[in-house]
């Protein structure tokens, strides 16, 4: 799943990654986008992906339902943190695992900086949600890399 997936940037290269046997679902909050998302995916052949608008305080995932979670430039956007990564802990199956990738203090581009994140403050939140979880070694300009399990 592609939470936050606004225009359906990586939907291409997940649906790729999972091949015919998989399945990728684009998350998001605009009812516009999703109608966008999904006409791009008839468009562009992508049979394994559709596009599902959620509320912003659930994903909608039913529990046990994904293998892996990305969200890009859209964990600062969530309010209540805490309970929405419980919820997408209750969304992995075993052995699952949920990608935060969100820009850092320093960065030229992005949100404001009184709503960015710290990794630690965005691992805490993780963690208050039931998971593991950890900063992954990247080489991104502006950004950090969260992976939760």
């Amino acid at each position: 799943a592609d939470l936050g997936a606004g225009t359906g940037y990586f939907l291409g290269f997940l649906a790729a990654a999972v091949g015919g046997e998989g399945a990728v679902i684009g998350l998001d909050v605009d009812s516009e986008l999703i109608d966008f998302m999904n006409q791009r995916a008839e468009l562009e052949g992508w049979d394994n992906v559709e596009a599902r608008q959620v509320a912003t305080d659930d994903p909608g995932l039913e529990s046990g339902s994904v293998d892996r979670v990305l969200t890009v430039n859209t964990w600062h956007h969530i309010s209540n943190r805490e309970a929405y990564a419980g919820r997408l802990a209750e969304a992995l199956v075993e052995g699952g695992a949920i990608y935060v990738v969100d820009f850092t203090r320093e960065s030229p581009h992005g949100p404001p900086e009184n709503h960015r994140l710290t990794p630690e403050q965005v691992i805490s939140e993780l963690e208050a949600g039931g998971l593991e979880a950890e900063l992954i070694e990247e080489e991104l300009p502006y950004q950090y890399v969260i992976v939760a399990k």
